[in-house]
């Protein structure tokens, strides 16, 4: 990605009236994706951009006090209207299909569609119209990987393989996902867990996350994207108890992306965990084929 002008993030204040809008449009994801009820994401989205607008001039304050020395001359300062704007459109373009995991060819046009533009179409906005570079993929960010991130990978792989199995298996939502017990559905399977998990990354860390953090303090960026994220994978086929593991996968996976600043490493977590549930899937659905991997 070429180089270019950008904000460099100040001290954000921790009362913000901007909150009001903001957890009013991360609150339609679960009116989306967990009660599936459409008319009442619509109206979470407006009534947010609504006060959003209302309240732009003292949040385009807030934002000018934060801004910091550092950033570069004749950069616009963050505008939250403009930031929301982006999350509702990306929002809006998931909430358009289906999320139910399914592997025929139709599903995968129309995830790769939805999916797809819920990132390029911001994105696209935010360089072109708005042109504040506010979406970025900072796939290398903070340079070499630390023997605590090389670590971490190993974790997140004997957490995962403690983890998931007990999970899919005993709560029965491994049934959310199709059965594969062919090759080719083997192999759908795997492609399509791959694709969404990294744009799991793409979407709710580099967008959602990343522009809600120019105007809030990283902690409540972190919540307020991670209502978003876990209301994605709830109708994905993470229920049950599921929200006790995604929780927390998408709070540190948003923390991760903070102190790392590479896209590439937070991908290659998701990864890797997305390699375990793909291995539970297929163990779950063909009893006895890859049992003496797991311990259930």
């Amino acid at each position: 990605m070429p180089a270019h002008a950008s904000t460099v993030l100040g001290i954000r204040p921790t009362l913000s009236v901007g909150l009001i809008p903001a957890l009013l449009i991360c609150l339609a994801a679960p009116a989306f994706f967990v009660v599936r009820l459409p008319w009442l994401g619509w109206a979470l989205l407006a009534a947010g951009m609504l006060i959003a607008w209302l309240v732009r001039a003292r949040t385009d304050a807030e934002a000018d006090a934060a801004r910091s020395p550092q950033t570069t001359a004749g950069v616009r300062t963050p505008s939250l209207v403009r930031d929301l704007s982006l999350i509702t459109v990306g929002m809006l373009i998931v909430s358009v299909i289906d999320l139910k995991a399914e592997l025929d060819n139709l599903a995968f046009l129309r995830f790769t569609l939805a999916l797809g533009g819920a990132v390029v179409v911001p994105y696209v906005i935010s360089r072109f119209v708005y042109r504040d570079y506010a979406i970025r993929f900072p796939w290398r960010g903070g340079g070499r990987w630390t023997a605590f991130q090389w670590s971490w990978l190993i974790g997140v792989l004997v957490l995962g393989w403690l983890i998931l199995p007990f999970y899919f298996i005993t709560s029965g939502v491994y049934m959310n996902w199709p059965v594969v017990d062919t090759p080719d559905l083997i192999a759908r399977l795997f492609v399509g867990v791959g694709a969404v998990g990294i744009w799991d990354e793409l979407f709710f860390i580099c967008t959602v996350f990343a522009l809600l953090r120019r105007h809030f303090p990283d902690w409540q960026a972190n919540i307020l994207q991670a209502i978003v994220f876990v209301s994605f994978l709830w109708e994905l086929g993470y229920q049950a108890w599921g929200p006790l593991l995604t929780i927390p996968f998408a709070l540190v996976q948003a923390y991760i992306f903070k102190r790392t600043r590479s896209l590439g490493y937070v991908v290659t977590v998701h990864l890797l965990f997305d390699a375990v549930v793909f291995l539970v899937l297929v163990h779950a659905h063909n009893p006895g084929l890859l049992d003496g991997i797991f311990l259930v």
